[in-house]
């Protein structure tokens, strides 16, 4: 029922355009669904972390600090400092003389 003193309609949508309510629970129901989704992932991926033997909640940390500490991210050596660990290593007898001129003609051919 209409109150004359109070010019807004009770029904918050009868000013709205057709399809306005139609339109708001199908925003609503999608947010509604992006909320259970992420949900359900968070779930999953603490699980599947939990049965790799990680602490989930130290994992990206875990991550981190082995990708800092890995020689992919390591500065590469020089030419020289790599004839010289060549030369070093047939000094303290790890590898042979051959091996030597093996390993320095892939190093100078920049393999």
């Amino acid at each position: 029922m209409d109150d004359p003193f109070n010019p807004m309609p009770l029904d918050p949508f009868a000013a709205a355009p057709p399809g306005f309510q139609a339109m708001f629970v199908i925003v609503g129901l999608l947010i509604a669904l992006g909320f259970v989704f992420t949900i359900v992932m968070i779930v999953r991926n603490y699980s599947k972390a939990r049965e790799s033997g990680h602490d989930p909640f130290t994992l990206q940390t875990d991550l981190a600090t082995r990708a800092l500490d890995s020689e992919l991210l390591a500065p590469k050596q020089s030419i020289e400092q790599r004839l010289a660990e060549l030369d070093d290593l047939v000094t303290r007898g790890v590898i042979t003389d051959e091996e030597r001129v093996t390993a320095r003609a892939d190093i100078l051919a920049g393999r």
